[in-house]
């Protein structure tokens, strides 16, 4: 077995680590900025190179549309080339499936580079196939749900790696949270486009931001790494948890942007009123001033359980936000205040069991801490039950009656004029 070899089948140096990492980069770094040149070449002499097919994915994502036809400029050379073997699009498809198993299982081993390397393959890869596809006429449904299917086998296998790798740590939970938020993405898509609305403009952290983000941090990381703890056989690779949470935290907020949108256009959201949230929410903060108060004196002064600290805290604030709720966000004062006021306790009642329950949850690992432990419970409870249930259940007969005296009183000076245009024609005709 030769020196070299052995190096790659062994723990890697920090020499080694930063070569494997960075010799991939600097091809691809030099195969981008000659392809930049030639790009700018050809747009100078025949003019600027546009792909139609580009159009047609829209506008959604990090990338701009000149960014996505320079890639697709840059790519044409490869599926042209694999289009003229005469290469099957499907074992494209499947050869991208087998590229991410092997980034999976270099990550859990702890390989980052190849990896990473491995994953922005795979990716390029799932682009490929369907141009081929396309440019050879074998374009077909069964093709595109084999490859839609196989692409979140893909990611899958990636960040099931990464999950592995970071078993006993922190990073764990991020891992999954970049998984499910992955796979969340293209169902509300497919769910929406199912229902016909239209879905590709929406949300910014898609498939190819995704593969960017998460192939190149993972795939770097061992540089820094390297530089940082030259000798730590297993470092923490902070690039790629940074490239982990990226991708953890916007793919979520994609699936709900995408979510949201679907929801209005197919007219199912268009009768809620979203305009009392920020007030709501300033009267939560409020709320949970006091019952953050209550909590604190119960718990470190009377010695009491975070649970039922937290049940109190929640009755002490709930009778603030009741008021509050009523007077200044709903504006449901024409409400009747003892139906509203049982609403509320109903409300408010199940809170407390919601965030007292939700604490001793999260107290089951000790390292939440009850503060903690108490905040994440108090802003699930609050989005997922008390603010649709104050809008929608509580005031909603309050708040329709506000709204529909804030249109009358909108419509009145419109009113105004014509009638005294009137008046004062009948009076000229009537001295």
């Amino acid at each position: 077995m030769t020196p070299f070899w052995n190096d790659l089948s062994t723990n890697l140096t920090a020499v080694g680590r930063i070569w494997t990492a960075a010799a991939p980069a600097l091809l691809l770094i030099t195969y981008l900025l000659l392809g930049l040149l030639a790009y700018a070449l050809r747009g100078a002499l025949v003019g600027r190179f546009h792909d139609e097919e580009m159009d047609t994915r829209g506008l959604g994502g990090l990338t701009t549309a000149r960014a996505r036809h320079f890639f697709a400029w840059l790519m044409r050379p490869l599926w042209r080339g694999l289009a003229a073997a005469e290469v099957p699009p499907n074992a494209i498809t499947t050869l991208s499936v087998g590229l991410a198993l092997g980034a999976g299982v270099a990550l859990a081993a702890g390989r980052f580079a190849l990896g990473g390397w491995l994953y922005v393959c795979a990716g390029a890869l799932d682009f490929l196939d369907g141009r081929v596809a396309r440019e050879t006429g074998r374009a077909s449904s069964g093709g595109a749900a084999l490859d839609s299917v196989l692409d979140r086998y893909c990611e899958s296998a990636v960040i099931v790696g990464l999950c592995w790798y970071y078993r006993q740590s922190f990073m764990l939970f991020p891992c999954l949270l970049a998984l499910t938020g992955s796979l969340f993405v293209p169902y509300v898509r497919a769910r929406g486009e199912a229902l016909g609305a239209t879905m590709k403009d929406v949300g910014f952290m898609q498939r190819p931001e995704r593969i960017l983000v998460l192939g190149l941090s993972v795939a770097l990381s061992p540089i820094v790494e390297a530089i940082r703890v030259p000798f730590d056989l297993q470092p923490p690779h902070l690039l790629a948890m940074a490239g982990v949470g990226l991708v953890a935290v916007t793919s979520h907020i994609t699936a709900i942007q995408r979510l949201v949108h679907l929801v209005s256009a197919l007219g199912d959201g268009g009768n809620a009123d979203h305009r009392p949230l920020p007030r709501s929410i300033v009267v939560s903060v409020l709320a949970t001033a006091l019952d953050f108060t209550v909590v604190r004196v119960l718990v470190h002064t009377w010695g009491l359980s975070a649970p039922l600290a937290t049940a109190l805290g929640c009755v002490a604030g709930g009778v603030l936000a009741f008021t509050l709720s009523r007077t200044w966000v709903f504006e449901a004062r024409s409400g009747s205040r003892a139906h509203q006021a049982l609403r509320f306790v109903f409300v408010s009642g199940t809170s407390a069991a919601l965030n007292a329950g939700g604490v001793a949850l999260l107290l089951l690992f000790p390292a939440m801490g009850d503060k903690l432990a108490w905040a994440v419970t108090r802003l699930v409870v609050f989005l997922t039950w008390n603010y649709p249930l104050l809008r929608d259940h509580v005031f909603a007969r309050g708040l329709r009656e506000a709204r529909r005296m804030e249109v009358s009183s909108s419509e009145e000076p419109e009113a105004g004029p014509v009638s005294l245009a009137h008046a004062g024609g009948t009076d000229g005709n009537h001295p």
